[in-house]
């Protein structure tokens, strides 16, 4: 019998749940498969942040660190080594999804190293590397949408490689993000490559825009008791990160009618779907599945944390909303100004503080790795 519950509704509506999360205890209890099962899970992504947790205090990686210490290697390539096999175990089990979606869903992302986020060049050796080592055609290179980025997301791509952009929070970084994909499709398709095998994803970060929205609000009403004023600007809470989302649809819709595309869809491209990230609400006060709600629409995708995935499957309400109320988000973002906030600086500050996000535990993780060898290889 098949499940049935919110979350298998969304692939009706043209959208993918894939799962912002991976561990080995995930992949060895079986967990992962019942997911998908249960879930509709069909695809996954990864960061540092999520392999610090998975891979810090958990027993389940001390057989491999241990083997690997032995061996004389490094800690960063014991780390990759740990990362690279929970990665090539999740393709396989997502490879029946890729086959039977012929290659729209199925994928299992891997970030370059975070120190890479400014190094086009660096970012371009790494990708080719990770892309090769791990040896499936269902993993997805992410590599964060800095304005380094777009030369080496139209490289990659133009290698045939699967690209997740991620880190992405402005509408002119998503677009940027978007022309860097045809630029690469193009590529690819100029050296004879069969451009329908290639896939990617434009990772849209959502909660952590609303938090800082949220947080410029409460200091402006801080001490002024003025109760219009104080009306006016919450009006904005929890509101921005989804009128911005809207804004980056109708300017996927522009790219993806223009007669370039068109060129390219006709040779068996795949549109580079918006991905839906950092959906996990982070205000207690707002629902707990607002960022899956409203962003339901066709070619996209959202990537949940483990507890969204629950609450969704428990209570989301799945409808066509994507689309709905744009004119409203225009006005929404283009009054900020009018209340003293600055998305662009927003936006800037938002992909700073994400790359830290990433190198912070990446650093983190390497150091309690290191810590973890010399317990387990005692001199």
């Amino acid at each position: 019998m098949t499940a049935t519950n919110p979350l298998f509704e969304l692939k009706e509506h043209g959208q993918s749940v894939w799962l912002d999360n991976l561990t080995r205890d995930l992949i060895q209890s079986g967990e992962l498969k019942r997911l998908i099962e249960t879930r509709g899970l069909r695809g996954i992504t990864s960061n540092p942040a999520i392999f610090e947790k998975a891979i810090n205090g958990n027993a389940i990686y001390d057989a491999d660190i241990e083997t690997g210490a032995k061996a004389g290697k490094s800690v960063e390539d014991i780390y990759e080594s740990l990362v690279i096999k929970d990665i090539q175990d999740a393709c396989d089990i997502f490879q029946g999804i890729y086959e039977e979606s012929d290659g729209l869903d199925g994928y299992i992302s891997i970030e370059v190293s975070p120190t890479l986020a400014h190094d086009a060049e660096g970012t371009v050796r790494d990708a080719v590397r990770l892309y090769e080592t791990i040896g499936r055609k269902n993993v997805m290179i992410k590599i964060p949408g800095t304005s380094e980025a777009a030369q080496a997301i139209s490289e990659v791509v133009g290698r045939g490689i699967n690209v997740n952009v991620t880190l992405l929070f402005s509408v002119q970084d998503y677009e940027n993000a978007a022309y860097a994909y045809i630029e690469g499709l193009e590529k690819f398709a100029a050296t004879g490559g069969d451009i329908s095998k290639v896939a990617s994803v434009a990772s849209f970060f959502l909660s952590r825009i609303d938090s800082n929205i949220d947080d410029r609000i409460e200091a402006m009403l801080k001490g002024d008791d003025d109760l219009n004023k104080e009306a006016q600007l919450r009006a904005y809470q929890g509101k921005i990160a989804i009128a911005n989302a809207k804004l980056a649809y109708e300017k996927y819709k522009g790219i993806y009618a223009s007669d370039r595309w068109q060129a390219l869809a006709a040779k068996g491209a795949k549109v580079q779907r918006l991905l839906w990230a950092s959906t996990g609400t982070k205000n207690p006060n707002y629902s707990d599945v607002m960022y899956v709600d409203e962003l339901v629409g066709p070619d996209t995708v959202n990537t949940m944390p483990p507890q969204t995935v629950e609450a969704c499957a428990d209570h989301c309400d799945i409808q066509d909303r994507i689309e709905t109320g744009l004119e409203g988000a225009h006005r929404l973002i283009d009054s900020l100004p009018e209340i003293g906030i600055n998305l662009d600086d927003v936006m800037r500050e938002l992909q700073v503080e994400g790359i830290e996000k990433f190198v912070q535990p990446y650093t983190s993780l390497l150091n309690s790795l290191q810590e973890k060898i010399q317990r387990l290889t005692p001199a």
